[in-house]
């Protein structure tokens, strides 16, 4: 029974964080920091919930490690999405090969 009460009170709480900021806020936001702030959201929160997958997922940490390294360089160098999982994947797999 208490499930149901721990299911009710998570949508709850998901429907609230969703609709009290179109309820509440009418018109655009001018604050430039607020404006910075909410742009990174998603980014952060997709960040936050990938690394540690990234960095636990693998048998090796050290192979994790250095796919990281990897794909952090490939980023830096402008290199594109596919391209930085590929070369991280690649890493990881021939690491685990021969480690």
């Amino acid at each position: 029974m208490n499930i149901y009460i721990y299911i009710a009170c998570m949508a709850g709480v998901t429907f609230l964080i969703r609709v009290l900021p179109l309820t509440l806020i009418r018109k655009e936001i001018q604050n430039r920091t607020l404006r910075s702030f909410l742009y990174y959201v998603p980014y952060v929160t997709l960040a936050v919930m990938t690394f540690p997958a990234m960095l636990y997922v693998t048998q090796s940490q050290i192979a994790a490690a250095v796919a990281l390294v990897v794909a952090i360089l490939l980023a830096w160098f402008r290199k594109g999405l596919f391209t930085v999982a590929v070369a991280s994947c690649l890493t990881v797999l021939l690491l685990e090969l021969f480690l």
